[in-house]
């Protein structure tokens, strides 16, 4: 499994692209716990845990490099994705695109039900989670088929996915 410094890496070393597909109503990560409470009870919050993905982001988004991630939700929104969907205007404003996907139509698409990372459309690493919606690691596949399978399902999603803005309005 490749987690921490090593998995950070891959996000400061692709050339090109970096797509995630997120297939899950909940994500249970310490960090932003504090965040999604405040977000629950109404109140203010500056995100402290996210500040350093939207430095990133920035500088990857001047140098040419690509930030994309499609969400696949179910309906009606679970608290986690309604959080998720406010988090998005600030890693889009960053220069992220992130787009979001009813479960249904992902589901009609063939899309898969495992979260993923494929960076230059070459690098495919699989997310694993535990019962508890904890990131365990990911999994580096090298299996050129299955690159290229999630590199159909990454078309597809994006394909018919909604811009964060028009599915906040919705």
């Amino acid at each position: 499994m490749i987690t921490g410094d090593e998995f950070g890496q891959l996000f400061r070393t692709f050339k090109h692209t970096a797509f995630r597909l997120e297939v899950r109503d909940r994500y249970d990560a310490s960090y932003e716990n504090a965040s999604l409470a405040k977000f629950l009870n109404g109140e203010e919050d500056d995100l402290p845990w996210m500040q350093d993905w939207l430095a990133m982001i920035r500088e990857a988004t001047k140098r040419g490099r690509r930030f994309a991630r499609v969400r696949v939700v179910s309906t009606p929104l679970s608290d986690y994705s309604r959080f998720g969907v406010w988090c998005a205007q600030f890693t889009n404003e960053a220069g992220e695109d992130i787009r979001y996907l009813e479960r249904e139509r992902a589901d009609a698409a063939g899309l898969p039900d495992h979260d993923y990372w494929l960076f230059d459309s070459s690098t495919l690493i699989r997310m694993h989670f535990n019962e508890g919606d904890e990131f365990l690691g990911g999994e580096l596949v090298e299996d050129l088929a299955a690159v290229v399978q999630h590199s159909h399902w990454r078309d597809a999603a994006w394909h018919h996915a909604v811009r964060r803005d028009d599915f906040a309005t919705e």
